[in-house]
């Protein structure tokens, strides 16, 4: 799907070695994406780009913050964000995505849209357990009364000796 992007690096007119660029990613650019968990956020990208001959390096380094929904209570928190790691860009007959870190152009190709390579690095920034971070007192800046609602909820241990499937415990 071909949408309008800021995010186009015009790679055919620069000259060989090393090429810095700058984002400011910011609310707008979660819009792009649909149903992205992610809607709110701030992450600055710094990229140096080093072409050679035959292929061209994106070095990236990005730092900031999303808000995303806590697994624990699901409010929303600001999850900070890192990144540090590169994208190797060769050229070939088609256009394809090795993995991760690699990716063939066409050789015909003048131009490289990273709105989505960026996504998806920010997306493997955030840990797999979204939880609110403590306070500095080591106690959970979860929501309250969702935590309270979950303790009242949740199965105590004492009650899982007393019920009627305890039995089948003992058939293990």
């Amino acid at each position: 799907m071909s949408r309008n992007s800021n995010y186009i690096i015009h790679f055919k007119g620069l000259g060989l070695g090393k090429h810095e660029f700058n984002f400011d990613i910011h609310d707008s650019f979660f819009t792009l994406f649909e149903q992205s968990e992610i809607e709110k956020g701030s992450v600055k990208v710094h990229f140096i780009l080093d072409k050679k001959s035959n292929f061209m390096e994106f070095l990236f380094d990005m730092s900031g913050y999303v808000h995303v929904p806590c697994d624990r209570c699901l409010d929303e928190y600001e999850q900070p964000i890192e990144y540090k790691g590169k994208i190797i860009v060769k050229f070939g007959e088609t256009s394809e995505e090795l993995s991760d870190e690699m990716i063939v152009l066409n050789k015909d190709e003048y131009q490289i849209d990273l709105k989505d390579y960026i996504y998806e690095l920010i997306l493997l920034s955030i840990p797999l357990r979204k939880i609110h971070p403590d306070d500095e007192e080591g106690n959970s800046t979860c929501n309250k009364e969702m935590l309270e609602k979950l303790e009242k909820y949740s199965i105590k241990e004492e009650s899982k000796k007393d019920s009627q499937w305890s039995k089948l415990n003992d058939l293990i």
